[in-house]
């Protein structure tokens, strides 16, 4: 690897781990497995049932708690259904031995988010989820919890993705990142609300041409496959919405929820980001709990052009408006070591560049 890196570290450098054995598996790298500032992570063969949630907890390995917690063993090579409300908990092909100045950060794939599949990495001895230390040295795990579809999974299947950090101060600042806003006009908002080292997003409540602001999760579905692309029916799993009042929409507690940004987003090739995924300040709801925003989302040649935030939402304990032109949640930047190789985009055919509201890839 490159001597004096610090920050985000790029997809050849990612590459490097693999070639120096610091990430390995039983398997090479699938192809689009290492994205331009993160690696997708591959299921195990076997899947466990779990009675709750849990952290190992300092000096505590992941199989010492298994023991304890597993209620059952599923074989998932060729594939099988995880129920909604369930816990269960994977091993992943990838182990780390990460060396002593690189450490590691997890997030829900942003398709994995779109299905309110609820994910976490969990490491040997880990005290918080999808921290993965600096040296590191040990399997990886990865809780799943369907909230809204049961799903089909299998060996290889890809929900969650980790980036790998290099040296400290690669987040943004405030002045840092109204310094690239004004360079890189990182929104399109004429005065956009900059402060505690974020850039805030707003919702868009206001509709396209048809009054449609986003979609209600239904209840009660088929299942999921989570690696068919458009094999879907939209109207098999969601409900649109159009609002009879413009402009505000109720949260009902426990729905799940597909909106929209107001603003698009532009992140340029030099810097990744990531929303904060719940801020007790701006109301009682989460959004956008999964996927990292990758150098070159709404970037072109010509310049930032934007693509809009798909935001996955749910309320939490009580009923919540929500209004058009409202703050849910913050876009932190950070720099990355180096420009990876290929950036967000259509050079890799990627998903989710030029969006507006729009559900996962699996849906037609």
């Amino acid at each position: 690897m490159a001597g004096e890196l610090s920050g985000i570290l790029p997809d050849r450098e990612i590459a490097a781990l693999f070639a120096a054995s610091a990430i390995a598996a039983p398997k090479v790298p699938d192809e689009g497995q290492i994205q331009p500032a993160s690696l997708d992570l591959r299921l195990g063969a076997k899947a466990y049932r779990i009675r709750a949630s849990f952290l190992p907890g300092r000096g505590v390995s992941v199989a010492e708690k298994l023991k304890r917690f597993a209620l059952h063993e599923i074989d998932i090579t060729e594939g099988a259904v995880l129920e909604t409300g369930c816990v269960y908990l994977v091993p992943l092909m990838e182990s780390l031995a990460l060396p002593a100045d690189l450490a590691a950060a997890a997030n829900p794939k942003s398709s994995t988010g779109r299905l309110d599949i609820f994910t976490r990495l969990l490491t040997d001895g880990a005290q918080e989820f999808d921290k993965v230390p600096a040296g590191y040295r040990g399997p990886l795990y990865i809780e799943i919890s369907p909230r809204t579809f049961p799903i089909v999974l299998r060996s290889g299947s890809r929900l969650n993705q980790i980036r790998f950090r290099k040296g400290a101060g690669a987040l943004l600042g405030e002045t840092e990142l109204k310094s690239l806003h004004d360079a890189e006009r990182l929104v399109d908002a004429a005065d956009p609300n900059i402060s505690g080292g974020g850039i805030a997003l707003t919702i868009d409540l206001a509709g396209d041409a048809s009054g449609l602001v986003g979609y209600r999760g239904k209840r009660h579905t088929g299942v999921v496959d989570v690696d068919r692309k458009a094999d879907h029916a939209v109207l098999d799993f969601w409900e649109p919405l159009r609002l009879s009042r413009p402009g505000e929409l109720v949260l009902d507690p426990d729905e799940f929820y597909i909106l929209v940004s107001a603003e698009a987003v532009h992140v340029p090739p030099g810097f990744a980001a990531e929303m904060t995924p719940f801020d007790p300040l701006v109301g009682e709801f989460r959004v956008h709990y999964a996927g990292f925003f990758d150098p070159g989302f709404g970037h072109s040649a010509a310049g930032g052009t934007g693509s809009r935030a798909v935001l996955e939402v749910r309320s939490r304990e009580v009923p919540f408006i929500l209004e058009h032109g409202q703050i849910v949640g913050r876009l932190v930047y950070e720099r990355m070591a180096a420009l990876p190789d290929r950036v967000y985009g259509a050079s890799l055919s990627s998903n989710y560049q030029a969006q507006g509201l729009k559900l996962s890839k699996h849906f037609v």
